[in-house]
């Protein structure tokens, strides 16, 4: 072992890069739907040996000694994220006469762009570095910082964090209610180093007991927390899950719409398997495919097709009229429709994709002829607030559209508290790829850290409803039509004493810079 971490601290230039690079990519094999994590025990010692190595020219200055561990992080960072994320181009490919120009943007430039995140994490660890275990320690919290900012710089996207590939199941996922996910991934970063240490074996054992301990507590914590008692389920309230699988490129096409729309409300009155009828049908996000306010057609179609008492829940697209009646916005949202087809609520998407359903700079790259991939009148409009939203049956859901679920800061509302986490979405866009996979593994952590149940209704899968520990307790994959009925999850009243998984992440980052500090000053009093 010894010898072949030598052999990787000394490489350069371009094999270098590519050890880097084919080490991130492994890493992925971590996330949905692989499951592999073992891979990253892997990856992160030869990052670590990488940068055993990543030593600059000591009369560069500070940024000339640090570009070697910069680049090494970014081309770990490159590998990860386009293995990772390779499957967005499938989104391009739909209008591929209008969009196919940009898969390299998409493909490489994204994962370009994403990959900064890990070579500042890389260059800052580098900052703090010393031999033996406190080296581990730097690169943890490096890491932890590095995905915490990833989740809200340049609009945030903090897909496939590495904290993920640490909670591949409910029993490990059940710590993030403690530390969030970007806690997780410091800690992640921490276990999956300690083989990097085997070479030298300086600080093995203490690396491998605190390890081992924090596994241990994991997996504990997260058996403790599945034993407790469930909270009470809703009985009062059935969910009907509608999942149409409609294909894409056929969504918004005109000779198509009616039939679209006809299959939804044949599965929303679907007598269905249960016994019970549900109260409140959900249906995917813009799944109606064309403007309900525009339409009262539609809405009345809409209350032939529920019966009394019954409520829908549906993403549709809003348009907002000026005081001449002309169309101003458009909005990616949910409406509450009630039985007799009227809207009783609405709930407007807040952080919108950039070039999918926004511009950024729309006004330079419109002149130039660019325009949002997703086929709307006009680029859609963020929402101002977020609010939960009342349903009868005296339960309020959290709106999320999309991937605004991937955002973990974001999940805060105004008003009263939700019941439970309602996310429409469409994830046609990708195909059979792993990206509706990841999609849904994110979903789910988010019920485990705010204790709440999920309803996810996705156009084409997954779909499902999970309790809140984040278990599925049913749902429908990829590519299935038909529908799902199940009593709503209760919400778990867990308290911590005012505790919160921010407080969790910023005491593990705290621990981690005390660890790296002790180690990089005792490191340059020796000498070495």
């Amino acid at each position: 072992m010894e010898r072949l971490a030598g052999k990787i601290m000394l490489l350069w230039g371009p094999r270098r890069w590519i050890v880097a690079f084919c080490a991130g990519g492994l890493g992925v094999l971590s996330q949905p739907p692989f499951d592999f994590f073992a891979v990253l025990f892997i990856s992160f010692p030869v990052l670590v040996w990488l940068l055993d190595g990543a030593s600059g020219d000591a009369e560069a200055g500070v940024l000339g000694r640090l570009a070697p561990s910069f680049w090494t992080g970014w081309w770990f960072g490159f590998g990860y994220f386009v293995a990772g994320l390779w499957w967005l181009g499938n989104a391009l490919l739909i209008e591929a006469d209008e969009f196919a120009w940009a898969l390299p943007l998409a493909v490489l430039g994204l994962p370009a762009l994403l990959a900064v995140f890990y070579g500042l994490a890389t260059a800052i660890a580098r900052l703090l570095w010393s031999d033996g275990l406190g080296r581990l320690f730097a690169l943890a919290a490096a890491f932890g910082l590095a995905e915490w900012l990833r989740s809200f710089a340049l609009t945030g996207f903090p897909w496939n964090a590495i904290g993920y590939g640490l909670m591949p199941v409910p029993v490990m996922m059940q710590a993030s209610a403690l530390v969030g996910l970007f806690g997780m991934s410091a800690l992640a970063v921490f276990i999956f180093s300690v083989p990097a240490l085997i070479a030298t074996r300086r600080g093995l054992v203490p690396a491998v007991a605190m390890a081992v301990l924090l596994v241990v507590a994991q997996i504990g914590f997260g058996v403790w927390r599945l034993g407790q008692p469930e909270p009470a389920t809703g009985d009062d309230i059935v969910i009907r899950i509608v999942q149409p699988s409609v294909d894409q490129s056929q969504k918004w096409d005109d000779a198509e719409r009616r039939r679209i729309f006809e299959t939804l409300l044949s599965l929303t009155g679907d007598p269905g398997p249960s016994e019970r009828k549900p109260t409140h049908i959900v249906w995917p996000e813009t799944s109606v495919p064309f403007l309900l306010t525009s339409n009262p057609e539609a809405l009345s179609m809409i209350g032939d097709a529920l019966d009394e008492g019954q409520t829908l829940i549906t993403g549709a697209v809003r348009e907002e009229r000026d005081a001449s009646g002309e169309a101003t916005r458009y909005y990616n949202s949910i409406y509450v429709i009630d039985g007799s087809g009227q809207i009783a609520a609405a709930a407007d998407k807040i952080h919108l994709v950039p070039f999918g359903e926004y511009l950024p700079f729309a006004d330079l790259l419109q002149s130039i002829g660019l325009q949002t991939i997703a086929s709307t009148p006009g680029t859609f409009s963020a929402g101002s607030r977020r609010h939960s939203v009342e349903v009868p049956g005296n339960r309020r859901f959290l709106p999320l559209i999309c991937y605004e679920i991937i955002f973990p800061a974001e999940l805060q509302v105004e008003g009263p508290p939700a019941d439970f986490i309602l996310n429409v979405t469409n994830d046609a866009w990708y195909g059979r790829t792993p990206g509706p996979y990841q999609h849904f593994r994110q979903a789910q952590l988010r019920a485990v850290e705010l204790g709440m149940p999920l309803v996810r209704a996705a156009n084409n899968g997954i779909s499902a409803v999970t309790d809140a520990k984040g278990r599925v307790l049913d749902g429908m994959s990829q590519n299935v039509i038909g529908t799902v009925d199940i009593a709503l999850p209760g919400k778990l009243h867990a308290n911590w004493g005012g505790w919160t998984p921010n407080m969790g992440f910023w005491s593990i980052i705290a621990l981690l810079l005390a660890g790296a500090l002790v180690s990089r000053y005792s490191f340059a009093r020796t000498g070495n």
